[in-house]
């Protein structure tokens, strides 16, 4: 028997007196029909309740695997009142109220990254806000007579080199160091070729959270005179963190003097999928998105963003669950979203010093960056101990603990990790966790009493 839960029948009355204050302001209009949910209706509901079953519990803290962290209840609440009428965020006939949000919303973006002025709107997610953000940068080149490539470090998103591609612009990749940084003194000599339009330091990478050191980055920028666009549509928002290394404080300190910049909110905002952003410090690309249209709403001369986006449909639902986000706990220093941040980094940091005193695994050549860790399982060889992290993977699910895979170059170990590495291979297959929940921190010993159990049932008791 399932018991009665507070704060779930808490959010179902909130969102009711919300809905009902929406309802109130359309009451002036005529009854009209609208589809009921009858008992056929039902029987499909729980049919895909039950469907939904088959889903990892990406809401709880005991799901440390990837990127998923569940939206804030109050953006759900806000998203779901929201679709009672569906805004579409294209053009303000479509969605007034909701693009008004989303003008706040986007620049309260701004403003946590220093960007007084600037151009940004909402998006899918990261993968079409890099598109713009690197197709603003072709313009720019094109305009300029020129057609230069894009480079980015080896470890940046794969979406960058398809962009590249759907963009017809060359694309570099810069080898990084055994941190998973970009390598300075490669990205130099790609730049001496004078070919390099645009760089992308990663502030944040997807497979281990590094930080690219972008104010070293601006260094060279002085010299060379590249454009840079920084993907942070992972790690983002921990410019608010209080709690970061000296060098990737300074690589988010720089943030200001970068020319564009991506976040996603449905990452570590808290937002329901998909909600991207994309910022321009220059507000004056806006003539690269200029266009006319017979079928575009024009029953308002205000600047709508249609007009600044490549997306045409947009939903609002999604601009006014991060307003109303925003609104409940603001991008402040030491607030509240942002002990949330410190919260998850400490627990990485935790759950990594855990993983170094046990003789069971290997450890990379840098403590984590943001909130990401990985580690390998300990072996003569390469594939020994790669087969050895899968293992533990599967033993871990069984008891409801759910970590993630990565293959990742073995250069990111000590030399003589693996004694009888032959070289034939490269890449050596992690165990890796997402540590983004503030709820990982105190679930730690309980994470912990299971992946070590994990590991001694298929390894044994760790003997040090």
């Amino acid at each position: 028997m399932i018991q009665p839960d507070p704060k779930r029948e808490e959010f179902l009355a909130r969102f009711a007196d919300a809905q009902a204050t929406l309802d109130q302001g359309f009451a002036r209009l005529p009854p009209s029909s609208q589809p009921a949910l009858g008992e056929d209706a039902a029987i499909i509901l729980r049919e895909a309740a039950e469907r939904l079953h088959d889903n990892d519990p990406y809401f709880h803290p005991l799901y440390a695997g990837q990127m998923l962290k569940p939206p804030h209840p109050i953006a759900r609440a806000a998203y779901t009142l929201a679709m009672s009428l569906n805004p579409n965020n294209h053009a303000l006939d479509g969605g007034r109220a909701s693009s008004a949000m989303e003008f706040e919303a986007v620049a309260a973006l701004a403003k946590m990254f220093g960007w007084p002025k600037h151009l940004g709107h909402l998006s899918s997610g990261g993968t079409f806000a890099n598109l713009e953000a690197l197709w603003i940068a072709g313009q720019l080149h094109r305009e300029q007579g020129t057609s230069l490539a894009v480079a980015a470090s080896d470890q940046a998103h794969y979406t960058h080199t398809r962009i590249s591609g759907v963009l017809g612009l060359p694309f570099v990749s810069v080898p990084t160091d055994n941190t998973g940084r970009m390598d300075l003194n490669a990205l130099e000599q790609a730049l001496k070729t004078h070919r390099i339009g645009t760089v992308v330091a990663t502030l944040g990478t997807t497979a281990v959270g590094a930080v690219d050191p972008l104010d070293r980055i601006l260094e060279l920028q002085a010299r060379y005179g590249f454009r840079i666009h920084v993907d942070a549509a992972y790690g983002g928002y921990f410019t608010l963190a209080g709690n970061l290394r000296p060098e990737a404080r300074a690589a988010y300190d720089a943030i200001p003097r970068a020319d564009s910049l991506v976040v996603d909110p449905h990452k570590h905002g808290l937002q329901p999928y998909g909600c991207g952003c994309v910022l321009f410090r220059d507000p004056s690309i806006g003539r690269f998105y200029e266009h006319d249209s017979p079928f575009t709403y024009f029953t308002s001369k205000d600047l709508h963003l249609g007009q600044i986006s490549l997306e045409c449909s947009r939903a609002g639902a999604s601009a006014v669950a991060l307003w109303a986000t925003q609104r409940l706990l603001p991008y402040e220093v030491g607030g509240e979203f942002a002990r949330g941040l410190e919260a998850g980094r400490e627990a990485a940091l935790a759950m990594h010093k855990r993983l170094a005193a046990d003789v069971r695994f290997e450890m990379p050549m840098t403590d984590p960056m943001l909130d990401i860790i990985f580690w390998a399982v300990k072996g003569t060889t390469v594939v020994q101990s790669s087969s050895q992290a899968q293992s533990i993977f599967r033993q871990a699910r069984q008891m409801d603990l759910y970590l993630a895979l990565a293959e990742l170059p073995i250069r990111f170990f000590p030399e003589g990790t693996w004694p009888d590495h032959t070289g034939d291979v490269a890449h050596v297959t992690c165990l890796r966790s997402v540590m983004m929940k503030p709820e990982h921190l105190t679930w730690s010993d309980e994470i912990w009493r299971r992946l070590e159990a994990a590991t001694s049932a298929v390894l044994g008791v760790n003997t040090p």
